[in-house]
């Protein structure tokens, strides 16, 4: 009988662990990627006798396909993908794909901002409750990887708003809805259609599944009626009392499902700031749905260490603080970022503008910072953004020039603040890899 073949696009982590599962279940498999492929996903392609190609999509090959699993990053709009669709070929993502695999719970997690954390934490919170849980999505594992090679009883998985846009039949046994605000919008039409694409994580639950949201949201609040929500509905709000769900009560978190309810105050989670108070409470919930002990969970909140280039204080020189946020790519992320320090801030700003609205952190930049070191290439912007309210407003072009620039300007006790508020592409591989050289600039101090 001739194998059914199977098309991926897009060579990366998703790619790499989509093609080895579907070869696992007996597909014929091709790998394309209209860039390099890494070495490592090479060698898996070689092991796995998976056949790829690189810096090229060979059209005839690819529309010989039954169904493509295509990369988040891979926009309908490419030219391959307008003929994969004008020939009707099915696609789907590799979240969807995996999902066909397995009987596992699925906790996805989405929103603008937050959702690294959110995840990190939610999966730390499983593990050390002892449950066999996977870390997948876009932090972590593919999820298609652990699927075909280290399957787990939970998989919590971080979904972004192109991967929600590539699912249809995925369905979250729990679904977390952080918050929504205006992001990505090169590649939407409208802010409704990003919105309603974080709030297809709804999609296919039913009335035994949990949907978890942010209350004090107007975005998510003002579009629930629109949206079919069969789910039982857990709200989290510090303005007012909701059941079930969580809230603040002055100082204390209220976590509460069914007939359990458990307090625990603010001042002892290890996540400090408000937002991070909202992804405590978003992590919380999700761990009482699936009756963790409180004892565990509230030792979680407490011990727990958040990701590289997330608000990450990595270095103290000369009574300076040195915070590593390279992964606020969004304005919005730098909002919570000034929103979290009580101290005169230096800021490292700038990158690939997605679209930047500067006008919400006009009032925090006028409150908190003293100096803003501009990273990127095009700086006009920053620039005519904060004239007004702050005096020095440097350009640099490089990590070290910036680190260098920020020392210069700082004097003890202030913070030195890498919060970019837009994407890396322009000086850096990715923000992981602007994070890193800032660290290595620091330590270089």
């Amino acid at each position: 009988m001739e194998q059914k073949k199977i098309v991926i696009l897009g060579a990366g982590e998703s790619g790499a662990g989509a093609a080895v599962l579907a070869k696992l279940k007996g597909y014929d498999v091709f790998v394309s990627d209209s860039g390099a492929i890494k070495d490592k996903y090479k060698i898996i392609f070689s092991e796995n006798k998976i056949e790829f190609e690189e810096k090229k999509h060979s059209t005839e090959k690819i529309l010989q396909a039954v169904e493509v699993i295509k990369s988040p990053g891979i926009a309908d709009t490419a030219p391959v993908m307008k003929k994969i669709l004008e020939k009707k070929i099915p696609v789907c993502g590799e979240i969807e794909f995996a999902s066909r695999y397995t009987k596992s719970k699925m906790i996805g997690i989405t929103g603008t901002n937050g959702k690294t954390t959110t995840t990190l934490l939610t999966h730390y919170i499983l593990s050390k409750a002892g449950l066999k849980a996977g870390l997948a999505g876009n932090v972590g594992h593919s999820l298609a990887m652990l699927v075909a090679k280290d399957p787990q009883d939970y998989y919590v998985i971080e979904l972004s708003s192109f991967q929600l846009d590539d699912m249809k039949n995925f369905k979250a046994d729990i679904g977390i809805l952080l918050n929504i605000t205006p992001d990505h919008l090169d590649r939407y039409p409208s802010f409704q259609n990003y919105i309603d694409s974080k709030f297809s994580i709804t999609r296919n639950q039913t009335a035994a599944d949990a949907f978890i949201y942010c209350e004090d949201d107007p975005v998510i609040t003002e579009n629930l009626p629109k949206h079919n929500i069969s789910a039982q509905r857990y709200p989290f709000s510090i303005k007012k009392k909701t059941m079930p769900g969580a809230y603040l009560d002055q100082h204390e978190i209220i976590i509460n499902h069914l007939n359990q309810t458990f307090t625990m105050s603010i001042h002892n989670l290890s996540l400090q700031g408000r937002h991070n108070v909202y992804n405590s409470m978003a992590a919380a919930v999700a761990a009482n749905i699936l009756n963790i002990r409180k004892e565990v969970i509230r030792d979680c909140l407490s011990d727990f260490r958040n990701a590289e280039h997330r608000l990450e204080l990595f270095a103290t020189v000369h009574g300076v603080d040195y915070v590593n946020d390279s992964k606020a790519t969004n304005v919005n992320s730098t909002w919570y970022a000034l929103e979290s320090f009580h101290r005169p801030v230096i800021l490292i700003l700038g990158g690939v503008d997605k679209g930047n609205d500067y006008t919400i952190l006009k009032e925090l930049v006028c409150e908190k910072v003293k100096a803003i070191v501009c990273l990127g290439k095009d700086n006009k912007k920053i620039h005519k953004a904060f004239k007004d309210c702050v005096k020095i407003i440097v350009d640099t072009a490089s990590a070290d020039e910036a680190v260098a620039t920020a020392s210069g300007l700082a004097t003890k006790g202030d913070v030195i603040l890498l919060s970019p508020a837009c994407a890396s592409f322009d000086l850096f591989d990715n923000y992981e890899d602007r994070g890193r050289q800032f660290k290595r600039a620091v330590k270089a101090l």
